[in-house]
């Protein structure tokens, strides 16, 4: 139990250094309009527009595609939702303010990130039906988590821990819908 405790400190302190240089940083505008287009995307347009695209263009396997990544992240959404309820922890906008991000956070938690979490969640089964979209998915899911420490949504932690748990989301989904 102490050795939990002191993991749990150990993760904490240097979530807490890296939140104060974030919300200190005076980003440079293209850092910062970046930030917010990638957090915007991750609302859910960006995975909706790759939906439409794989439905369009992807071929006889599309319907177990697409099927696939919108199982990882239904349960993904489900899942994030009660974690963030048994965590409680506060967000980084709410405990220190950010110098350029004004963005209001979707809930008042911030454990795991959920934008991250379907991130992962659809790019792991959708990049596995289709590795030519692979890179591209991967660098937007990590575009998307690196925006929500950025603009103090969260902290690195809740970030690491929503592309694990994401990506495991989306491998059993794509082991269920496409193997």
């Amino acid at each position: 139990m102490r050795a939990a405790l002191t993991l749990v400190n150990f993760i904490e302190e240097r979530d807490h250094r890296l939140m104060r240089r974030c919300n200190r940083w005076k980003a440079p505008r293209w850092v910062r309009l970046a930030s917010l287009y990638a957090t915007r995307a991750g609302d859910g347009w960006l995975w909706f527009l790759v939906a439409v695209a794989i439905l369009a263009l992807g071929g006889d396997e599309r319907f177990r595609a697409v099927a696939a990544g919108t199982l990882a992240a239904a349960i993904g959404v489900g899942l994030f939702l009660l974690l963030k309820k048994v965590t409680g922890r506060r967000r980084p906008c709410a405990l220190e303010r950010h110098c350029w991000a004004t963005l209001l956070p979707p809930d008042q938690f911030s454990f795991p990130s959920g934008h991250t979490m379907t991130a992962f969640a659809v790019t792991v089964p959708v990049g596995l039906a289709y590795p030519l979209a692979a890179p591209w998915l991967m660098v937007s899911a990590i575009l998307i988590a690196a925006s929500r420490i950025l603009l103090g949504m969260h902290f690195l932690s809740d970030v690491i821990a929503g592309s694990i748990l994401g990506a495991l989301l989306g491998y059993v989904s794509f082991a269920l819908f496409m193997v």
